[in-house]
């Protein structure tokens, strides 16, 4: 009677914690309000399906406990009983995946007119890459990073040059247009992941993975690794600012250029061999 109690407790406890519990779902910035929606549904079905098993648990619990003089009755198959839950289990895995399959397909459409924007993820760190005035976001090859081109950009294709660099600092975004996000990692698993856009995508070594997405309200919202990447895997946050167009085009005439950074690395280099020489150029003598 105990155990019986203790497990219908159990569901009602649930069932409270679920109604007034205060972690509940950060405001929606983005068009993915679907994401919600499954997580609605699945938080039905399984609630449903939870409920009834405990509930019956707490009845088998009381009703078959054992009495004096009451034997069991052994039923090693029972076919029909087989078939229903079979058919049971199936319908609850349909209906949980269908919702699910239809938005992920949408998730993955990306839409013509998506602006690109290329997200480097590294140990602890977010990078990120936007097209210059081209409009074309230049190749990019893990090989090719070193300590002047930490993002691995191609120096030998022309639609690399004037994109838009931004290393370890905030992400402008404009509000009301969608982006592909293209995600890249140099050097182990990391997700890119802003809980108010309902998006997040595991970022792998050696491939290029991606999601879209149209930010719907203007903010600075946090970007999280949610893919554990190392010691240092909880410092591994962001900034990305959702401004109006005006806004937007404001901060981007302020970014540099990979040819910039380049320029003015490559002018670095020459002031340390400078100073390395006592302010000789390379190959003079008395």
């Amino acid at each position: 009677m105990v155990v019986a109690l203790v497990l219908v407790l159990l569901v009602v406890a649930s069932v409270l914690f679920h109604l007034y519990s205060p972690w509940w779902f950060s405001p929606l910035a983005s068009n993915w309000g679907y994401m919600d929606t499954t997580i609605n549904i699945t938080f039905w079905i399984t609630g449903v399906v939870y409920i009834a098993i405990i509930l019956f648990v707490a009845y088998c619990v009381f009703r078959f406990r054992h009495r004096e003089g009451i034997k069991a009755a052994y039923e090693p198959e029972n076919n029909k009983l087989e078939l229903w839950l079979t058919i049971g289990t199936a319908v609850a895995v349909a209906a949980l995946l269908t919702p699910g399959l239809i938005v992920w397909y949408d998730f993955v459409t990306v839409p013509k007119d998506a602006t690109n924007v290329e997200v480097v993820g590294q140990q602890w760190s977010w990078n990120y890459r936007l097209p210059g005035k081209d409009g074309v976001l230049g190749k990019s090859d893990t090989r090719n990073v070193s300590s002047d081109n930490p993002l691995g950009i191609d120096t030998k294709d022309p639609s690399a040059l004037d994109d838009i660099v931004i290393e370890a600092d905030a992400l402008h975004l404009p509000v009301g247009k969608p982006v592909k996000m293209l995600l890249r990692s140099i050097d182990v698993l990391h997700d890119f992941y802003v809980p108010q856009f309902r998006a997040k995508m595991d970022i792998i070594p050696g491939s290029v993975t991606y999601f879209w997405f149209i930010p719907t309200r203007t903010g600075t919202y946090e970007v999280l690794c949610a893919e554990l990447c190392g010691v240092g895997h909880h410092t591994m946050r962001g900034t990305v600012i959702v401004d109006e167009e005006s806004a937007y085009q404001a901060w981007l005439k302020e970014q540099q250029t990979f040819q910039q950074l380049s320029a003015q690395a490559a002018k670095g280099h020459e002031g340390k061999l400078d100073l390395a020489s006592g302010g000789k150029k390379p190959g003079f003598t008395e």
